[in-house]
């Protein structure tokens, strides 16, 4: 008898996980009619390097598979962007069962938040920090070396570096959802700012593509400002918190 409900919830996991996948691919397929287009935007990077350089950095290729391989990549890594708002609702409707009326309400605020932050941290990496660090690392032989990159780990790379900055931005709408379940204090994150200051620059030491202190600021700098925008939503959160307790039980 105990292990109906168990069942249940294994097969609703599986088929939410089936559309999950379904939909990605759908929207795969959608960004790869469009691969071109987003291959020509991901060169930005490199662009921004050849202005200046005096010998010009070339996209090449490897092998014959590697131009179909790359163009898969990339709409893999478009149709996840553009599937992202469906996934994370397959997500929520999948624990939504086990909260509380007041916590399902969160419902359209997270999509939109995860959403949001998700593409304004990708846009950060794009506008911001590739243009810098790209050209760094490419002209730090100066003009001793002419750049033949592989394109499909150019884009791996430039892809990677997106993700993870999109993944960092969705820190304080994380710690909103958190504090409104009652996860999440903001007397535990002010107490524990210095601990996390270190461990955030050491996260930005770790991804950012080069060594010096300026794309370093540039990745630790937005995170530390990150951290006090969750300080300040989780504050938010509790205020809430009381009434909506309130109203649970009554």
């Amino acid at each position: 008898m105990r292990e109906a409900p168990l069942m249940e919830h294994l097969e609703e996991l599986r088929n939410r996980l089936i559309w999950s996948i379904a939909a990605w691919g759908v929207m795969t397929v959608v960004a790869f009619s469009f691969r071109v287009q987003i291959l020509e935007a991901l060169r930005r990077p490199l662009d921004a390097y050849n202005k200046t350089a005096n010998l010009k950095a070339e996209l090449i290729v490897l092998n014959i598979t590697e131009p179909f391989l790359t163009a898969f990549k990339v709409a893999a890594f478009g149709g996840l962007v553009l599937a992202l708002p469906f996934i994370v609702y397959q997500i929520w409707a999948f624990i939504a069962p086990g909260l509380y009326d007041h916590e399902r309400r969160l419902a359209v605020p997270f999509l939109l938040g995860a959403g949001f932050s998700f593409g304004l941290g990708a846009l950060f990496a794009y506008y911001v920090l590739l243009p810098f660090a790209v050209p760094f690392l490419l002209g730090f032989l100066g003009d001793v070396i002419t750049p033949q990159i592989s394109i499909g780990m150019y884009m791996g790379q430039i892809l990677t570096f997106l993700g993870l900055m999109g993944i960092l931005f969705e820190m304080p709408v994380v710690s909103y959802l958190l504090a409104r379940l009652g996860l999440l204090s903001s007397r535990f994150l002010i107490n524990n700012w210095r601990i996390a200051i270190v461990a955030l620059v050491t996260l930005a030491a770790i991804i950012t593509p080069t060594v010096d202190v300026v794309n370093l600021s540039l990745v630790s700098v937005p995170l530390m400002v990150l951290y006090g925008i969750s300080i300040l939503l989780v504050k938010w959160a509790e205020r809430g918190r009381p009434k909506e307790a309130e109203a649970s039980t009554a």
